[in-house]
């Protein structure tokens, strides 16, 4: 069964990436690329799994891992759901632990006897993928958007939580969960992964937008800003912020600063969206966000309300503001001030 399985997922794989690449030219290129390689490498692990490689019998290529696409996956939900348009470099970090685990793979080839610290040292790894996953579960749940991702991050976290388990049990010397051997654990990856390209396949021929965001037409080709008036802008709009705090404005609009400072409203755009990869209210939130963190810092103002220190530095209603609060800092208001709280005390 294991082997028809693989079978049926590595064509509807192969089909799924013919038609991605295809229409790459539609989809922003950060995400287009990472669920690109999070779907490459699923087809390395169906292809070439240690114990069950369609190829070769007992095969040991250990670089064919599942664990590189959790980690490709897990980069794909965080630039899908910021929308940034460039890869960081400090997110190459987050393969760190695959790199680790492969090099555990290849000393465990090249020395056969199992070594107790390198088999905790491993377990360690392979639970950081599970945090991977877990991280994705709780960012869809608290924010109340479903996303397809859910459907697969919730079933492969299971899974590899329950082998970690295992392979805790073993390394302890207990026995291990039967439903959940090697065996039994690649066959219900299998399934989960034969479905998730059967839905990416159905979604893509619908032309399905959830998928991947689409390429945004550039609207701003015919534009005459040169660098020198882009550099003039960019400071033009940090001062009004920094200096002038225009954002204690709760009704601030583009239109007013466009009039303030003398810029046509589009180049605001242009220069925020494309040279600054912000929007405008995200621009004039961040100075909010920050302004209120220095406030809530603030002695003198301990016997405001959250909410009132909110309100002064431009948020117009709770609900708003602990939304914005929480894109940037990560936290709810109150578990940042429960935070800094327990930083003083210490």
């Amino acid at each position: 069964m294991l082997k028809t399985l693989q079978i049926i997922a590595l064509l509807q794989g192969l089909f799924v990436l013919s038609v991605l690449f295809y229409n790459r030219k539609e989809y922003k290129k950060t995400t287009f690329w990472l669920l690109f390689g999070s779907l490459f490498s699923v087809l390395l692990y169906i292809a070439g799994d240690d114990e069950n490689n369609i190829f070769i019998q007992d095969a040991d290529w250990f670089l064919f891992d599942s664990s590189l696409f959790v980690t490709f996956l897990f980069l794909f939900f965080k630039y899908y759901k910021n929308g940034k348009s460039s890869f960081a470099k400090w997110d190459y970090l987050f393969f760190l632990p695959n790199i680790i685990y492969f090099s555990i793979e290849a000393i465990e080839i090249k020395f056969p006897t199992e070594i107790l610290l390198v088999e905790i040292f491993e377990i360690a790894v392979e639970l950081t993928f599970v945090v991977y996953l877990l991280l994705i579960i709780h960012s869809i749940i608290t924010t109340k958007n479903k996303h397809w991702i859910l459907y697969f991050a919730i079933p492969i976290a299971i899974l590899f939580g329950l082998s970690s388990l295992n392979d805790i049990l073993k390394t302890s010397g207990f026995g291990e969960l039967s439903v959940f051997n090697d065996q039994n654990s690649n066959t219900y990856l299998m399934l989960v992964i034969a479905f998730l390209f059967y839905f990416i396949a159905f979604k893509l021929l619908n032309k399905s937008k959830v998928i991947l965001p689409k390429m945004e037409t550039n609207k701003y080709k015919n534009s005459n800003l040169n660098p020198k008036l882009i550099e003039q802008y960019k400071t033009d709009l940090t001062s009004a912020m920094e200096t002038d705090k225009l954002y204690l404005n709760g009704k601030l609009s583009i239109h007013e600063v466009s009039e303030k400072l003398n810029i046509p409203r589009q180049y605001i755009s242009e220069v925020l969206n494309v040279h600054m990869d912000t929007s405008f209210q995200d621009f004039v939130n961040q100075y909010r966000v920050e302004e209120f963190i220095k406030r809530l810092k603030n002695d003198q103002n301990e016997h405001y309300t959250l909410l009132g220190i909110a309100t002064d530095v431009g948020f117009n209603s709770k609900s708003s503001f602990n939304a914005i609060f929480k894109k940037f800092k990560g936290l709810t208001p109150t578990e940042f001030k429960k935070s800094l709280l327990l930083h003083n005390r210490q």
